[in-house]
């Protein structure tokens, strides 16, 4: 346990793919990741130590990524894709590389796998006729307390 708290252990090996789902596949040497400095907390060793870390995929390149995961994924991403259809997170939340290497690269998984789970269709429905009598009573009323705010000049 002791190990894992260590700030210079050995991070864990590269797994030789990141499985999103049964079919879909991303190698890790599709994933261009970059390091540079970070601003915030961390006194001067934030002027030396390049802890910030941006992670960037083209989405295209995934092995069995479905059309309409892609489309969703554009819905999720919003500005994080761009139009070329390369997904780009960082992370500068902790003061060390490893652990803002890991926590873009979760984000990134967890952000594909969203992608990937359909969303369920809405079945319409119509408002039901008690329903309808209830909010027009109630709109009544409220008409009624608003015309008795109103001032009515009278013989004094």
């Amino acid at each position: 346990m002791t190990e894992d708290l260590r700030i210079d252990a050995e991070p864990a090996p590269e797994p030789d793919a990141y499985d999103l789902a049964p079919g879909v596949r991303v190698p890790p040497e599709r994933l261009e990741i970059r390091f540079s400095r970070a601003s915030g907390p961390g006194g001067q060793n934030v002027n030396k130590t390049e802890t910030r870390v941006q992670i960037s995929l083209n989405v295209d390149e995934i092995d069995g990524f479905p059309p309409y995961a892609h489309r969703r994924l554009a819905e999720l991403a919003g500005w994080k894709l761009t139009a070329g259809g390369v997904l780009t997170l960082a992370s500068a939340r902790f003061r060390d590389q490893t652990r803002n290497r890991q926590d873009c690269l979760d984000r990134l998984l967890e952000l594909l796998r969203e992608s990937l789970r359909r969303s369920k269709r809405r079945i319409p429905t119509r408002a039901s006729r008690a329903s309808k009598e209830r909010r027009l009573k109630t709109k009544k009323g409220r008409s009624r307390i608003k015309q008795n705010r109103k001032f009515r000049g009278g013989d004094d």
